[in-house]
């Protein structure tokens, strides 16, 4: 008997576009491990690195257990916004290494209104926004720029793959959301 494929799920999207979410529910599906770059980001902060520090460590450590979960037999889902095309880069590359798939998942929500409510309703990690116009409290960046149209450009030149990406509407169901991954990450 052939084993199950593994694969590397690399979740995208705005602070509050339901990765997470889509995450733990995709996670349960395919028996694979979550790996929770703001959980991470925390970490770090909660030992007083840094901000931008603590997020170039939660990246490499997201990749070290990445690779270390793979070794394992397990899948693996990235979830962090994935801003960087060096993280696009680095998966692709760590999937081939592990003859894993490697799959790009962008969680989609137009609405900066949608998101803020979101952003607002969850109880936030200390990495995490606590709305669209509310940056992470360890942020240096708090009051110098326009975080509305950083994110409204962000979300209209999202980093993805060329082709191959995968994207939801994440701002219905999240049930939805993982039928149709689902259905596309076994290609």
């Amino acid at each position: 008997m052939e084993p199950p494929r593994q694969y590397i799920i690399q979740m995208s999207g705005a602070p509050g576009s339901g990765k997470s979410t889509i995450a733990l529910h995709l996670a349960r599906s395919i028996d694979g491990i979550v790996i929770n770059h703001d959980l991470l980001k925390t970490f770090f902060l909660d030992t007083n690195t840094p901000f931008d520090q603590a997020a170039k460590l939660a990246y490499n450590l997201d990749w070290v257990l990445a690779e270390d979960l793979l070794k394992q037999g397990r899948s693996v889902i990235i979830d962090s916004v994935c801003n960087y095309v060096s993280l696009l880069e680095k998966g692709a590359a760590v999937a081939e290494r592990h003859g894993a798939a490697y799959r790009f998942v962008r969680c989609r929500v137009e609405d900066l209104e949608v998101l803020d409510r979101r952003l607002k309703g969850r109880v936030a990690m200390r990495s995490q926004r606590t709305g669209v116009d509310m940056p992470p409290s360890d942020s240096e960046v708090a009051g110098v720029v326009d975080h509305r149209a950083v994110l409204r450009r962000k979300m209209e030149n999202p980093v993805q793959p060329e082709s191959g990406a995968i994207v939801v509407d994440s701002s219905g169901s999240t049930e939805e959301c993982v039928e149709k991954i689902l259905r596309q990450i076994v290609l």
